[in-house]
């Protein structure tokens, strides 16, 4: 593969041969960027989360090096979150901030979601004051968000254009209701996910 060539295709070129150490590689000789880089490490932890053992510390720990120094932060935290998402875990209280349960819970009620969503998809404590995979749960709440929008676009797309030639009928309004509501679902849950990752910790480390 070619030095010059965008640092997804040449780390998507060495996935496909099964060579990931050469994929970590060019991770770490390119230039960090919020980008095609950012989509390059979430593909070089796509292929990690199914190692084990000592194949699986060989990539995730070069590749976790590489994150923690990185000057940009909000580029950190990114990569952070994408590798959570196939179950690689970037931080290990380094980075995002810590927060109990008790602070989850709070950010839930401020931001007008239910908390139990969560909890389908991943386990909580049970005790307020342990410590939650933050991580995990901004996965969540962001898939939320997503999951909610794209049903908002969906019902949307069902219906006439409001300012086209045909008339909106009664269960056309209906529809255009629920997208309405489904669309305010949407905001809430991305409101809740940014406020737990950008809110400092009550708590100290």
């Amino acid at each position: 593969m070619y030095d010059g060539s965008r640092v997804t295709d040449a780390v998507d070129y060495w996935k496909r041969r099964e060579e990931l150490k050469r994929a970590v590689h060019i991770v770490r000789a390119r230039q960090p960027e919020r980008f095609r880089w950012r989509k390059a490490v979430a593909a070089v932890s796509a292929s990690t989360g199914p190692l084990r053992g000592i194949m699986r510390a060989r990539i995730e720990e070069p590749v976790r090096e590489i994150v923690l120094d990185l000057g940009d932060d909000v580029l950190k935290r990114e990569v952070i979150i994408d590798a959570r998402r196939v179950g690689v875990d970037f931080d290990r209280g380094e980075v995002l901030p810590r927060k109990t349960l008790a602070e989850i819970r709070s950010a839930a009620r401020n931001n007008g979601v239910d908390l139990t969503r969560i909890t389908r998809h991943l386990r909580l404590p049970d005790d307020g004051l342990a410590m939650v995979d933050l991580a995990g749960i901004i996965v969540v709440g962001r898939a939320l968000g997503d999951h909610y929008r794209t049903k908002a676009q969906r019902l949307l797309l069902s219906v006439p254009d409001p300012d086209g030639p045909e008339q909106l009928r009664m269960h056309h309004r209906i529809i255009i209701d629920r997208a309405d509501t489904d669309r305010a679902e949407s905001q809430r849950w991305y409101a809740f996910a940014r406020t737990i990752l950008e809110t400092p910790a009550v708590v100290s480390r």
